[in-house]
């Protein structure tokens, strides 16, 4: 029985020391941060309710020891406080790296088999009805591959491409669709020679292609016309595809390939970048990457 006593009271000092230390650590953080003006304040606020409460030599010593733990350690624990900011901040923003590494990681292992056993597929049917298509859509998987591995390999999510590279990816993707689709598929670009050495992330227009084809002209039982463009304005450069297809439903969730490319833009450009998605006056849907325009990756 004494024992449990002795047992309870240590833990009732020992609570008391922990709470005791909380209290005394956050006045000291608020000691390091608060203002010398906000300070005077609370000083002259304490320096009344003593007076007015018969309490002033308590709340002068609160004065006294404020200001000596203010002078003495205030510019040290705001460093100390600085710095765990800091590190909290490069914590959370290499979390956010390795979830967009492997958001685009899913992504890849959802596109390639998919893309790949389609394309494979319609190449063996042509081998059978059409051996020059299938020639021809054999030698427009291996551009397509040539261009697009290097780029989906490409660590972090990062621009490491320039538009260039990506519209010569999505030409070479957009004609393996042609050959599936036919007659149904119609396709422009009106994307001028020296917007090809802009800085570009990789993926990101083959991702808006994708979703155009699938969602807007795919159902529709005549098809379209598929159209990418880019031009400069402002210093921002607008990236846009825009289809005739059957429209969106601007109230649904966006899926795994919108949603990734609105986080990789946030977390390169941050608020200078954005999609938007609109549906024009005469139908279909239009979507527009717009982000900070640099001549070249370097300059």
């Amino acid at each position: 029985m004494a024992a449990a006593s002795i047992n309870r009271a240590l833990d009732f000092v020992r609570e008391a020391v922990s709470e005791a230390g909380a209290l005394w650590w956050g006045f000291f953080d608020w000691l390091a941060l608060v203002e010398w003006r906000k300070l005077y304040v609370t000083w002259f606020l304490v320096f009344i309710f003593g007076i007015s409460f018969n309490l002033s030599e308590p709340a002068v010593w609160f004065i006294l020891l404020s200001f000596g733990v203010k002078v003495l350690a205030g510019g040290k624990r705001r460093a100390e406080l600085t710095a765990r900011e800091a590190a909290e901040k490069a914590d959370v923003a290499t979390l956010e790296r390795r979830l967009m590494e492997a958001q685009m990681a899913t992504l890849q292992a959802q596109v390639e088999p998919h893309f790949l056993f389609n394309t494979l597929a319609l190449i063996g049917q042509l081998i059978e009805t059409d051996p020059k298509e299938a020639a021809r859509v054999h030698a427009h998987l291996i551009e397509y591959l040539r261009s697009s591995l290097p780029q989906m390999r490409t660590k972090g999510g990062g621009i490491g491409g320039t538009l260039g590279k990506q519209v010569e990816l999505s030409r070479a993707y957009l004609a393996i669709m042609q050959a599936r689709m036919k007659e149904r598929l119609q396709v422009r670009f009106e994307v001028p020679d020296f917007l090809g050495s802009a800085p570009f992330p990789p993926m990101m227009l083959q991702t808006l292609i994708e979703n155009s084809i699938k969602h807007g002209l795919e159902p529709k039982i005549a098809g379209g016309t598929i159209t990418v463009r880019a031009h400069v304005e402002d210093a921002t450069l607008h990236v846009d595809v825009c289809d005739d297809g059957v429209g969106i439903d601007m109230h649904a969730d966006e899926g795994v390939g919108l949603a990734n490319i609105r986080e990789r833009l946030a977390l390169l450009f941050g608020k200078d970048a954005e999609l938007v998605i609109e549906m024009p006056p005469a139908g279909g849907a239009c979507a527009s990457i717009r982000l900070p325009y640099r001549m070249t990756e370097f300059d």
